[in-house]
Order: structure tokens, then sequence, then C-alpha cells
């Protein structure tokens, strides 16, 4: 990349330079790891004590720290900025637009120009592909399905027919969209499978992680609302919906039907049961096993999942137990002698 100065990096995340505006930055790193020339970022005293000792030229900061020793860049927010930051030192792979040789597409499949298909990626019948779109190898695309614009699916994703994706959607290596539903009734003696008629909606900006599993409707649609990110190893039921900019982290799973509303933050390792309502904002904590519907704004904890304050009183009374019973054994101890030494206490009349 080309070197930035300190005053043109604060200027990209509307910050202060305290030092030498002119100061020129060649990488991002972490206190531990930086070099001379690299920009580093804090925001605890016990950061900026290290990054203060590293060989990094200048140091990202929130307000109220200074130094005599470091060129600082002060903004509202040090991770916010970070964030930003980073494409701008560590910018994107880019690829080249065309189709690898071996990629097989269904003559009725519409690709754009400036797309890159990569080796071994399979393309079915009528399935369209937007501009500046990337499939990086060894990708199923089933019939039927699209995808908007600047995709990126990572190797091995497979999106089963019909799926829709949106714009700026990515997709980490390995992760199924559209398989089958678990749906089975029992029926004369055995388990007979319900057809999976329905298909997968991802709208825009959205992220899903690796080895994920996102199953299409039963009769309608599963739902991704536009800007969730997805963590690795999720399992989506069929008709799942899920609103806007909720984070869902590893190793979840959702039963069917469940509905999330907009910023919905679900914990790791996390199970949500079928046909609930997640509100607005609500916040599942980790290894909860969510079996009620959540209001607005609710926080919970736990199995079975409740108000997070009350299950929290729950784990510290848990960890008070052994000695509790340790001073009930004390306490039958000495009810058993005080009666050897008086007798047995009367009996309360019948």
């Amino acid at each position: 990349m080309t070197p930035l100065t300190a005053a043109q990096i604060a200027e990209r995340v509307r910050g202060e330079v305290l030092g030498d505006g002119s100061t020129r930055l060649t990488g991002f790193a972490a206190a531990d790891s930086a070099q001379a020339g690299d920009l580093t970022f804090a925001d605890t005293q016990e950061h900026f004590a290290a990054a203060e000792q590293s060989a990094a030229a200048a140091i990202l900061v929130p307000s109220g720290f200074s130094s005599t020793r470091k060129v600082l860049i002060r903004v509202p927010n040090a991770r916010v900025a970070m964030a930003r930051l980073l494409p701008s030192f560590f910018p994107p792979d880019q690829f080249p637009q065309g189709i690898h040789p071996s990629a097989n597409i269904d003559p009725s499949a519409q690709v754009d120009a400036t797309a890159h298909i990569g080796p071994n990626c399979m393309i079915g019948a009528r399935v369209q592909i937007g501009p500046r779109s990337v499939l990086l190898g060894g990708n199923h695309i089933g019939r039927d399905s699209r995808l908007g614009e600047d995709v990126c699916l990572f190797p091995n994703v497979v999106l089963y027919h019909r799926t829709i994706i949106g714009h700026r959607v990515v997709i980490h290596a390995g992760t199924v969209i559209g398989s089958d539903g678990y749906g089975y009734v029992f029926d004369e003696g055995r388990h007979r499978k319900v057809l999976q008629v329905g298909h997968v909606i991802i709208h825009d900006d959205v992220e899903i992680g690796a080895n994920a599993a996102i199953d299409r409707g039963a009769l309608g649609a599963t739902v991704i609302g536009a800007g969730t990110k997805i963590d690795n190893l999720v399992h989506v039921a069929h008709n799942v919906v899920m609103g806007r900019h909720c984070l869902v982290m590893g190793q979840v799973g959702f039963a069917g039907s469940t509905q999330l509303g907009d910023y919905v933050i679900i914990a790791s390792q996390s199970g949500i049961a079928g046909h609930l309502k997640l509100g607005q904002q609500a916040i599942i904590g980790a290894k909860s096993g969510v079996m009620r519907d959540i209001p607005d704004g609710g926080r919970v904890l736990g199995i079975p999942a409740m108000p997070d304050k009350q299950a929290k009183r729950q784990m510290i009374a848990v960890q008070q137990l052994p000695e509790m019973i340790h001073r009930l054994r004390d306490l039958e101890k000495q009810v058993s002698e005080l009666a050897a030494k008086w007798g047995s206490p009367p009996q309360a009349p019948q």
C-alpha cells in the first residue's frame, strides 16, 4: 500500500492528530507485534501502556489519552476507527473477471461479464449472477438461483435451487444454503418425509461463516435479514425468519419457524426452540436453551432460559450449595446430640 501520513488517517476517521501529522504510517499491527512505521490502537490504560512501549510510530486512541512519546490519533471510538482503517492497510483480494475453463455453466444461466467464476464451479439452469460477484471454486449453484452485486462465495459453498442472495453478501467455505428442512410425519409405523418445497432468501450485507447450514422453507421461505452476521457452525432450520442486523454466534441452532426481530444478539452454543418470537434487540446469553417467546429488549440466560438477573441469582445460589450442605449437616448433628442429651422433644398433639 502507499504509505499514509497520520494527518491523512485522522481525516479518514474524523479524528485529530496529537503530535507530528506528517509521520508516515506503512502498516497496522497489535502493540506486541508492531514494527517501526506501524499504527497500533489502544482503548484501555493497559493497552495504551503497552502501545507506548512498542515500536509503533502512532497510536489510535479514544479521547482522554495523551503521550509525549508517540503520535496519537484521537477518535471517538478506537475499535470502530480500526475497523474502518484496516481495509486501507489490508485491501481485499481482487479477482479477474472471467470464467475458469473447468467451470460447468448451463447455457440458460446469466453470468455478468464482470463476475469471477473460479475452477470447478457448477452453475445450474436459469441462474443469474450479478456484477463483480466472485465464486472462488468448487461452488454449486442450483437452478433458478439469483446472486446480486458484489457477492463472494468462498470455496465449496453450495446453494440449492431457487436461493436468492442480495448484494454484498459474503458466505464462507463449506456453508450450505437451501438444504432440506427436517420435516417428517409418523405414518403407518414409519417416518414419512414431508417434502421441503420452499427456498432461502438472504438480504443485502449479510455475512455467513464457515460450515453453517441454512435450510430452505417447507412451503415458504427461510429469510435472513439485511446486515445480519452469522458465525461458523450455525444451523438455521426451515422457515426461520431473522430480522435486520442480528448477530448469531458460533454453534447456535434454531428449530423451525422461529422469528427474530431486528438487532437480536444470540451468544454461542445456544439452542432456540421452534415457533418462537424473539423481540427487537433481545439478547440471549451463551449456552442458553430458549423455550419461550422473548419480549422486545429482553435479556435471558440459562437452561431453560430465564431473565438474566434471575438466572445469575440462581447460579450464585448453586455455588453456595456445598457450604450450605455442610452447615445443614452440622445442624443435624447438633440436633441429634441435643436430642440424645435431653430426650426426644414432645410430640405435637394429633
